[in-house]
């Protein structure tokens, strides 16, 4: 019964749907636009303080115990991705629109999850520690390499291209997770003490970037853009991308020789992407128009790693 549940739409991907569906029809404008981008904003500031403040630094060092293990989530994430999505948007460019196009680029050079990495390694009994430090390295690295590395992959793929938003990556990303870091020991207990509304605020701050980036989207006229074809075709795209990584990383972690527990690491630690840190970073450096489009693929891909993990983590465990 519990695979069956996590082989359903996941609830929180519901609910971004049914955001998606509001801020296209209707869309905040004017003011209310401005204050709700406001809004958000302040939460993608809030989220990455609590984010630097969670991150233990003994964990990253840690993480030098088993270097090899993590050198190769990393380069998995970092340079095998991002050269497949870069060679699917050169393939698809006659398909698809540009700005879905961008979205699996941006999709490739995203940091992995936290929260669903670790908990179907430990469910396929995998490294449960070795997944948390990966997770750890690789969303610090994300907050600098994401927009770095997406921007050198963009003026490949689609020339010159402005990603004014870079700067604000700075002021609303990095700022506040240095300060999470620097005030860890100040600020932790009360974290932990609250730790069901902390974690609210990854959703809370997704479905904000969510409405808005849609909202100025709609009003750009996404939909009259990007056909009905184009998205089921998308889904498509989204899954065979899965099924690669899935297959990638596990055949990276046999050519290493790695023990079992650290190949299932290695499998839901490598293809696994971040939601909670791919949407409140498309607002930031993404204009309006292109925003919501380039979290298409994100959401998409999001929901059958869930599924996907679910039934790959129970067959794991039941051959463990």
């Amino acid at each position: 019964m519990s695979l069956v549940r996590r082989l359903m739409p996941d609830r929180f991907i519901l609910i971004l749907v049914a955001t998606l569906v509001v801020a296209t029809l209707l869309p905040a404008t004017g003011g209310a636009l401005v204050a709700i981008g406001w809004l958000s904003n302040a939460a993608i500031f809030l989220l990455f303080f609590l984010h630097g403040a969670r991150l233990s630094r003994q964990a990253v060092v840690d993480g030098a115990k088993r270097w090899r293990l993590q050198v190769a989530i990393l380069a998995f994430g970092y340079v095998a991705f991002p050269a497949v999505t870069l060679a699917l948007t050169q393939l698809l460019g006659r398909w698809f629109a540009p700005e879905l196009l961008m979205g699996l680029l941006f999709l490739g050079v995203l940091p992995t999850t936290v929260q669903s990495s670790i908990a179907y390694a430990s469910i396929a009994r995998g490294n449960v520690a070795a997944s948390v430090i990966a997770a750890a390295s690789s969303n610090l690295l994300g907050v600098v390499l994401t927009p770095i590395l997406f921007a050198l992959l963009a003026s490949t793929a689609f020339g010159a291209l402005s990603l004014g938003g870079v700067g604000k990556v700075a002021l609303l990303l990095l700022l506040p997770f240095a300060l999470g870091q620097l005030l860890r020991s100040v600020v932790l207990p009360t974290i932990e003490r609250h730790a069901k509304v902390a974690g609210m605020m990854d959703k809370l701050t997704i479905i904000l970037a969510v409405y808005v980036a849609f909202s100025e989207a709609a009003t750009q006229g996404l939909w009259r853009r990007v056909s009905t074809i184009e998205l089921a075709g998308l889904g498509g795209i989204a899954l065979l991308l899965l099924l690669a990584a899935f297959a990638g990383a596990w055949a990276l972690g046999g050519a290493m020789k790695l023990a079992p527990a650290d190949r299932a690491t290695m499998l839901f630690s490598g293809a696994h992407k971040s939601l909670a840190t791919g949407a409140p970073m498309a607002r930031i450096l993404f204009p309006p128009a292109l925003a919501g489009a380039v979290i298409l693929p994100l959401m998409l891909y999001h929901q059958l790693q869930l599924m996907l993990s679910a039934v790959i983590a129970a067959r794991l465990a039941r051959d463990d």
